[in-house]
C-alpha cells in the first residue's frame, strides 16, 4: 500500500565525517569505532537523518563485533558487548530527543523506528569480500557463522531495537542460515539486503538474484520477515535487479528494500570510491523503483542527510501522483 512506503538514511560513514577530525574509512571497525572514541559525533549523526525525515535509523554496527571490539580497543568481552549496546542507546536517546523537537509539528517521521545494523561476516574480515565473494562461505561451517552473529543479533535484541537489517549480504549460505537461526527468536523481524555484481542479476557469490531472494522468502516465516531486496550499488545498476523480484516478474508480492550508494563505485584495489560515471542520482529512481514494489528506500555509502530529504520529497510527489 502507498502509505507503508518508508525512507531512511543508512549512508552513516559520509555523514559521521563531518562530526569527526580524522577519516572514518580504512579501520577494521569502520565507523562503528567512533562509539568509544566519540559517541557525540555518533548521536549527532543520527540526528541528521532524522531531522531529514528519515522514518527508519540504523544503528552505527555494519562492521561491529564483540570479537572486534575486543581485538581493537583491549576491552574486556563485557565492554565489548556494552559497546554494541550503546549504540543503540545513543540511537534511542535521538528518537526521543527528535520527537520533542518536532512535538505538534507535521513531520514525515513522527515516530522513528531503530534498526540494528548486521553486517556478513565478510565485514569483519575487513578484506572487501563482501563487494567481490566471500571465500569464507565455503571454508568456514555455518554453524559457525551463526554462532559467530548470535553474540551481536542478542545485543541488538536486547538493546531494544525495532528490528534487523542484515545488510550488504554476499552470500545466500549465509543468509539462509540466518533466516533458520531466527526463527529460535520468533518475535525478532528483519530484512535482508544482497551485495550483488554489476550484470544485474547475480549476488556476488555467484548465485542468481531472483532464485535467491525467491528461496529466502520460501525459508523465511513471513512474519518475521520485513522485506528482501539489495544496496549498495550505483542506482542505475540497482533498477534490473529490482524489476527481476517484482510482482509483475515472480508472482509473489514481497516487500522490497533497496538502498543505492551514491553512484560512485567501490573498488577493493584501492580501498577508496571511483568517480560515478554518470549523472544519474539515485533520487532519479525513486518512483520507477516504488512502482516495482520497493517499500523501504534509502541511502547507502556515500549517501548524506540531504539525499534522504531528497528521497522523502520523491515519495511524497509518488504518492501524491499515485493518488490522482
Amino acid at each position: 500500500m502507498i502509505q507503508d512506503v518508508k525512507v531512511f538514511g543508512f549512508g552513516i560513514a559520509e555523514q559521521l565525517q563531518k562530526h569527526v577530525n580524522c577519516e572514518v574509512d580504512g579501520h577494521p571497525l569502520w565507523a562503528s569505532r567512533f562509539l568509544y572514541s566519540d559517541p557525540n559525533a555518533v548521536y549527532e549523526t543520527y540526528m541528521d537523518f532524522l531531522r531529514a525525515g528519515s522514518q527508519i535509523i540504523s544503528t552505527i554496527t555494519y562492521q561491529a563485533s564483540v570479537e572486534g571490539f575486543m581485538e581493537n580497543f583491549n576491552v574486556s568481552r563485557q565492554e565489548a558487548i556494552d559497546l554494541m549496546k550503546k549504540a543503540v542507546e545513543l540511537a534511542q536517546k535521538a528518537v526521543n530527543d527528535y520527537k520533542q523537537e518536532v512535538k505538534g509539528r507535521d513531520v514525515p517521521n513522527p515516530e522513528p523506528l531503530i534498526a540494528g545494523s548486521i553486517g556478513s561476516y565478510a565485514a569483519f574480515l575487513h578484506d572487501g569480500s563482501e563487494y567481490s565473494g566471500p571465500a569464507y562461505a565455503n571454508e568456514q561451517s555455518l554453524d559457525y557463522i551463526v554462532a559467530w552473529h548470535e553474540a551481536r543479533i542478542l545485543t541488538l535484541l536486547d538493546a531494544g531495537v525495532d528490528f534487523l537489517a542484515f545488510h550488504l549480504m554476499p552470500s545466500v549460505k549465509e543468509v539462509i542460515a540466518l533466516i533458520e537461526f531466527l526463527k529460535s527468536i520468533p518475535s525478532t523481524k528483519a530484512w535482508f539486503t544482497f551485495s550483488c555484481k554489476t550484470d544485474g542479476q547475480s549476488i556476488v557469490d555467484g548465485n542468481n538474484f531472483k532464485d535467491s531472494i525467491i528461496k529466502c522468502y520460501q525459508t523465511a516465516n513471513h512474519n518475521q520477515l520485513i522485506g528482501l531486496g539489495l544496496n549498495c550499488l550505483p542506482p542505475k545498476i540497482m533498477t534490473p535487479f529490482i524489476k527481476s523480484i517484482s510482482q509483475k516478474e515472480i508472482g509473489i508480492s514481497i516487500p522490497l528494500v533497496a538502498y543505492p550508494n551514491s553512484g560512485e563505485i567501490y573498488s577493493k584495489e584501492t580501498s577508496s570510491w571511483l568517480p560515478k560515471s554518470d549523472d544519474y542520482g539515485p533520487e532519479k529512481f525513486v518512483g520507477e523503483w516504488l512502482d516495482m514494489g520497493v517499500r523501504f528506500i534509502g541511502g547507502c555509502c556515500r549517501t548524506t542527510d540531504k539525499d534522504i530529504h531528497t528521497f522523502t520529497q520523491e515519495v511524497y510527489k509518488w504518492k501524491n501522483n499515485s493518488s490522482l
